[in-house]
């Protein structure tokens, strides 16, 4: 009966040899190295407000929501988040998940029942190749950033409802999604666009309101937004906002909304205590700006190709997966965090290092890691 075992191994060896193998480091609670690999861009996780936040809905609900949505897990935390959260995002209605990765699943799902093709850009987000995948919807994958290829396979199925799917910031190489343009393409073939904006919410348009709000396309009919509460709102969970036909659709059909726990009502208060410091954050922002031109500048003149940042990612191209790998964990050893992204992370087969911004970050703390991750280079 280990015959599956042995087939793991040698699965395992496979990806050794390719340089894709795991590791999971838990990190203690002091830990003093520098962040340049998380997704705290706005440095809210530990903003005394927020925890205050956190720890009114803790003391009053207990740790956990004790059940799904529907049954004993919606609480005045959940339903006040929604508000909220549908209020910045410009969105009629809003409808909060335990998780980002949810959220585009439930999203995505959902709107194949009125849409019977999904047109997918060749980066997007796992969530949104797994949402393509279970939706049981004929999907067809589009270059990169391109609205005249989504339009040549709109045109390509006429007849056809078809859903356009998209990230706003990429979430490997930070650049910006052509939000306009696409939504063009979509509204003038009768198509939905979906937009998940996790890398850009807090960080671009009026009050950190997202690349949809920057766009100009928030409140749109035909535009529906899915979001993680994990990065720039240093919280968890996720949310779809649109019209409240479709939220209504989710709640009555959305599988990974139904059948799961639902988010910790104390996340829930964290979140909405940091959306409004976020709201009010261009401080932060600015400092995030500021820091994204210091490492276009600092690699750059140290030979590294680094496009401006459309938000707070950003990457740098490694030689291989042994050499991210190693890359990292050099910077790592001398106090800096970094992200290493391999296949099948990198949808193009290369092998990145990615750095965030984060704007809780000291400055002379942020020149040092730039340092250390010039002089760390493969």
């Amino acid at each position: 009966m280990t015959g599956w075992l042995d087939a793991l191994e040698r699965l395992a060896g496979s990806r050794a040899k390719a340089g894709l193998t795991r590791q999971l480091r838990p990190r203690p609670a002091a830990d003093f190295v520098v962040d340049l690999a998380g997704n705290d861009y706005l440095g809210l996780s530990v903003h005394p407000a927020v925890l205050e936040g956190s720890a009114q809905f803790l003391a009053a609900y207990g740790l956990g929501a004790t059940g799904s949505r529907l049954v004993r897990g919606s609480t005045e935390a959940h339903a006040a988040l929604e508000s909220a959260l549908a209020d910045w995002l410009g969105a009629p209605a809003a409808l909060v998940f335990s998780s980002g990765y949810l959220a585009n699943l439930a999203a995505v799902r959902g709107l194949t029942a009125v849409c019977d093709l999904i047109v997918s850009d060749a980066y997007n987000h796992a969530s949104l190749i797994d949402g393509c995948k279970i939706s049981g919807a004929r999907t067809i994958v589009a270059p990169h950033n391109d609205p005249a290829a989504v339009a040549a396979v709109l045109d390509a199925h006429p007849g056809q409802t078809a859903l356009v799917v998209t990230e706003s910031v990429f979430s490997v190489d930070g650049d910006l999604a052509p939000l306009a343009a696409l939504h063009e393409v979509t509204s003038a073939r009768g198509a939905l666009l979906l937009v998940d904006d996790a890398h850009a919410l807090g960080i671009l348009g009026p009050a950190g309101a997202g690349g949809v709000h920057a766009a100009g396309l928030a409140g749109r009919e035909d535009v529906i937004v899915t979001a993680t509460l994990s990065k720039s709102l240093g919280g968890a969970g996720g949310v779809v906002a649109g019209p409240a036909r479709f939220i209504e659709h989710l709640i009555d059909t959305g599988r990974t909304f139904i059948y799961d726990t639902a988010l910790p009502p104390a996340v829930a208060g964290g979140v909405q205590a940091a959306i409004g410091i976020a709201q009010a954050a261009d401080d932060r922002r600015a400092i995030l700006a500021a820091r994204g031109a210091q490492i276009v500048s600092r690699l750059g003149a140290a030979g590294f190709a680094v496009p401006p940042p459309a938000a707070a990612v950003l990457s740098v191209v490694a030689p291989g997966p042994e050499a991210a790998v190693a890359w990292a964990a050099d910077c790592r050893d001398r106090g800096v965090a970094v992200g290493c992204f391999r296949p099948p992370s990198t949808p193009d087969g290369s092998s990145r290092l990615r750095l965030t911004l984060n704007a809780g970050v000291a400055d002379e703390a942020f020149a040092h890691a730039l340092d250390v991750i010039v002089e760390c280079a493969p």
